[in-house]
């Protein structure tokens, strides 16, 4: 039995704009200071799955991008294109039907992550993963990874634990959408919840049967997908047939095998710039990323991103600030959700689409 790791790569989100665009998306930036978060996250399998057997799944105008993060740590073959983003339900089909086509067996195990999530405890992040890989062979389920929640976080879905499976796992009694805030804080006082953070393991084996059983359409272009693997064109025609859906919506919530493993480390979708100050190590009291130096007096709470930069900060508290060669961003710290109306203001004109 071979394990692989499968990072979906082909996001391209805006809510660290202006570093953040459609050129240069999250997952490629250096926002901790420690390199992309796509490479971050490949070197977070070390010692666990050889690089030989992980694979980046994005699209073909990111391959400079995900070839610059991945080199030398993925197979040879192992950037996946899709040929249009189509969310994580073909995205995920295309790359069982690319791992069979190299040689994966039934019986392999493919743990499929998102590229852009920051966990700092990597070894409770291995000891989470093995064992959720021996769930998934043993017991021939689909394990989901679920994040202990900390607070009534109303931006993620929630999965509800059921019966117990053995130590730290369960079967998974129900998925729930993204609750309000009288929900959410009903989900963390119960204990019964977790957050559903896009991680999940299963043999190849098992991902065909539940894909089968749970939605047979979209199953229904698998073999096909296999087929024209190697043939771009023919990939392209099969692929942009397949229906646009998420993995939770075309298998997970209707599958009956599917079990969750409480996390064993910290976990933060970096959701946006704020976030920064809960996964750098503090040595002030403000956090500053990738400055050339730094002035400050009188100044707490300030998030300051600004590569090879000389940072002065006087006399100013609770401020994002974000600088680059083209953009200057200052706004609240409790406001850093507002970035995305910039974006939308900019997408009206067309003399500002060089920054986007």
């Amino acid at each position: 039995m071979k394990s692989y790791a499968v990072i979906m790569a082909g996001g391209k989100g805006t809510r660290f704009w202006p570093e953040s665009t459609s050129q240069k998306p999250k997952q490629y930036l250096n926002l901790t200071g420690k390199g992309s978060l796509l490479g971050i996250t490949l070197k977070r399998f070390d010692g666990m799955i050889d690089s030989d057997n992980r694979f980046v799944v994005t699209v073909k105008q990111q391959e400079a991008l995900a070839g610059a993060s991945s080199h030398e740590l993925i197979h040879p073959q192992g950037l996946i294109f899709e040929p249009s983003g189509r969310n994580t339900a073909p995205c995920i089909l295309l790359s069982m039907a690319h791992l069979e086509s190299l040689g994966a067996k039934e019986e392999d195990v493919l743990a499929i992550v998102p590229s852009d999530h920051v966990i700092l405890n990597e070894e409770g992040f291995r000891e989470t993963m093995k064992k959720s890989i021996k769930l998934a062979t043993e017991n021939e389920s689909i394990v989901t990874i679920g994040i202990p929640p900390h607070f009534p976080h109303t931006g993620y879905g929630y999965i509800q634990k059921g019966e117990a499976m053995g130590t730290d796992s369960f079967k998974v009694k129900e998925f729930k959408e993204k609750p309000d805030r009288q929900t959410a804080e009903k989900y963390l006082s119960s204990g019964q919840y977790v957050w559903n953070a896009g991680m999940f393991v299963s043999t190849l084996k098992v991902l065909k049967e539940e894909f089968l059983r749970c939605s047979p359409e979209t199953f229904s272009f698998y073999p096909e997908l296999l087929e024209s693997i190697g043939d771009e064109l023919k990939v392209a025609s099969v692929y942009d047939r397949i229906p646009k859906d998420s993995i939770d919506y075309v298998v997970m919530e209707k599958s009956q095998k599917v079990s969750v493993v409480p996390a064993s480390f910290d976990w933060n979708d970096l959701g946006s710039w704020d976030a920064l100050e809960a996964v750098m190590e503090q040595t002030s009291e403000n956090t500053l990323v990738g400055e050339r130096g730094s002035y400050i007096s009188e100044s707490v709470g300030n998030i300051v991103y600004a590569p090879n930069k000389y940072v002065s900060l006087i006399g100013v508290n609770d401020l994002i600030v974000v600088s680059n060669d083209k953009t200057l961003v200052v706004l609240p710290k409790d406001r850093s959700q507002d970035v995305k109306n910039i974006v939308e203001h900019l997408k009206k004109s067309e003399d500002f689409s060089d920054l986007l």
